[in-house]
């Protein structure tokens, strides 16, 4: 009898513990005063420009130092995932969202393997394939609803390659949905500057072809800071 009851806590726990782990948990990527659980692209130890203060990580370009790009990418790899970030930009500013980074000497940036969800001063008179919220060069949003410079917006964004499938949710609204991979996918690629593989030498064919990677936000000239980003491995 002992057994037996021994035997059904054991499938009990167990049944648990898988249910816990398929529910997955939402993880907080920012601490209160640490940089803890990212790093520069490439970090040599030299570069600067990010900070962050009670729970709010901010680049600032005029206090940016060091060779190359200093945009932050995640310790950890990630493949099917949702994500919340919130964000705000100076006048003029903008910055990105990237997934499936390869953190690589021949990848100067992020963007060379890693696709990007454009963050943007709306005040900024650019086209729509590069206004917040686009897939940067590929996907204009459905609708424009960022706030002004210096307001808070929020990103919620899924990026699931077991259903081969991108999704954007901006400041409440959905506005992108896409492929990760497969003939539409190429067909978007195919105009950009991520399909010219001779170009540049940084251009190496690998663009948007990792389903695990780094995520990464983006260095650029000004003023950007990003509260509250938490994710949720599927």
């Amino acid at each position: 009898m002992k057994k037996i009851l021994l035997l059904i806590s054991f499938i009990f726990i167990a049944c648990n513990s898988n249910h816990k782990e398929k529910k997955g948990e939402w993880v907080s990527l920012i601490q209160q005063d640490s940089m803890d659980g990212w790093h520069y692209y490439q970090d040599d130890g030299n570069k600067t420009g990010w900070d962050i203060n009670n729970g709010v990580l901010t680049f600032t370009s005029a206090n940016a130092s060091g060779e190359g790009d200093k945009s932050l990418v995640s310790d950890k790899e990630y493949s099917n995932f949702k994500i919340h970030l919130e964000w705000k930009v100076s006048p003029g500013s903008n910055s990105g969202f990237f997934w499936g980074v390869k953190e690589d000497k021949k990848y100067e940036f992020p963007f060379v393997t890693g696709p990007e969800i454009q963050i943007l001063d709306p005040a900024n008179p650019d086209p729509p394939l590069i206004q917040a919220g686009a897939l940067y060069g590929m996907l204009a949003p459905s609708e424009f609803v960022t706030k002004p410079a210096g307001e808070w917006n929020s990103y919620d964004i899924t990026i699931d390659h077991r259903i081969n499938k991108g999704i954007v949710i901006h400041n409440g609204i959905k506005i992108l949905e896409f492929p990760l991979s497969g003939e539409v996918w190429d067909a978007m690629v195919a105009p950009t500057k991520f399909n010219n593989c001779d170009e540049k030498p940084w251009h190496n064919c690998d663009f948007g072809k990792f389903k695990t990677g780094k995520i990464s936000i983006q260095d650029h000239p000004g003023v950007i800071s990003f509260r509250n980003i938490k994710i949720l491995e599927l």
